[in-house]
């Protein structure tokens, strides 16, 4: 009797399904690391990866809002010709500011309000004018004479006000470690780029406690970072021997560096010619405490204070030296936020391989 041929269906193997399963997971862990770099590599860049912004207008020119062109920086006359006041938002030691109008544009102007500190008004103009940047503040214009500055308006305000400004339902959505962690990023961008500034080692002084240092800072309204009072910045040259004092007072408490402090004892009256001076890592002392802030406590944030601790234990060295510098600080804070990205993109993708 003749046998029928038998068609035997075949079945994978668990092995074989397995390995598919694989190679389709490393297929998507590809796919996901170059979408992750296009995205990191566009986010660094808006950062200011590159120092240089090919936006920027020539020297001694500005763009404001959605203008095409640049405009060379307003004068004297122009400023008193077509700069109307609108109302005072805030007055410090050295100058007043005020919300103003220029040809339908809201700006601010800053106006000295005491003669005896005029140096430290011009030093933050000629800081102003040299370190334009995507990190600065944009200058629109001044006016020596009348001991006047012209810049850009930012509604946000200063970063005290971040906390408050993430509850606004409109930007609640904003309020996430990761838009927190990009902000502390854009922090240090700023330092870094202060410490390696055109003019050469910039020490940021005017930041005795976190409120005062909060309040040097605007928010943009596209949640960016950027450095607005320039008025004490003095220079480090180390290769001449330079160093630099922030102010000529006695400073204390936890948030300056230690070597910021009076060294000899509340038995020593302190006196400013026996002051040791310092460098550019009393700002890097200064980072975690900033970053603490901007992180704020949402869900999230102890995670990225815990991938940061060792590089904040390193801010915190006592001695200067041993502390890193800002680039390294930056450096990490990038390496954190691409890990944490690609976790949060892909969560438990480690434990599947």
């Amino acid at each position: 009797m003749e046998k029928k041929p038998h068609f035997v269906r075949r079945e994978f193997l668990p092995r074989e399904v397995s390995s598919i399963s694989l190679a389709l997971l490393l297929v998507a862990v590809l796919l996901l690391n170059v979408l992750l770099y296009l995205y990191l590599n566009k986010f660094y860049n808006s950062l200011g990866h590159t120092e240089t912004d090919p936006s920027l207008c020539p020297f001694g020119h500005f763009k404001l809002g959605s203008v095409k062109n640049c405009s060379p920086w307003l004068s004297c006359e122009a400023i008193n010709r077509e700069v109307r006041k609108l109302k005072c938002v805030g007055e410090g030691a050295v100058k007043k500011v005020f919300l103003s109008e220029w040809k339908e544009n809201k700006v601010v102007l800053s106006q000295l309000t005491n003669l005896e500190l005029k140096e430290d008004f011009l030093h933050g103009l000629k800081m102003l004018k040299a370190l334009q940047s995507k990190h600065v503040v944009l200058l629109l214009g001044y006016c020596e004479q009348q001991f006047t500055i012209l810049t850009e308006y930012h509604p946000l305000g200063s970063l005290r006000g971040l906390n408050e400004t993430l509850h606004i339902p409109k930007y609640k959505s904003m309020n996430t470690w990761h838009h927190r962690l990009m902000l502390a990023i854009d922090y240090v961008s700023v330092i870094y780029y202060l410490h390696s500034s055109p003019l050469g080692t910039l020490v940021m002084c005017d930041s005795n406690d976190l409120d005062k240092v909060l309040s040097q800072y605007l928010l943009t309204s596209d949640f960016h970072i950027l450095v607005n009072d320039l008025d004490a910045l003095p220079l480090v040259n180390r290769s001449a021997g330079r160093l630099v004092k922030c102010g000529h007072r006695k400073l204390q408490g936890e948030f300056v560096a230690p070597e910021q402090r009076w060294p000899y004892g509340e038995d020593v009256p302190f006196e400013d010619d026996l002051m040791p001076p310092y460098d550019e890592k009393t700002d890097i002392w200064k980072i975690p405490d900033v970053s603490n802030f901007l992180l704020g406590h949402v869900e999230g944030s102890d995670i990225v204070r815990l991938h940061l601790f060792d590089i904040h234990a390193a801010c915190k060295k006592k001695d200067p030296a041993e502390r890193p510098s800002a680039r390294e600080v930056l450096d990490t804070y990038r390496k954190v936020l691409t890990l944490l990205v690609r976790e949060a993109a892909m969560p438990g993708t480690r434990e599947m391989l």
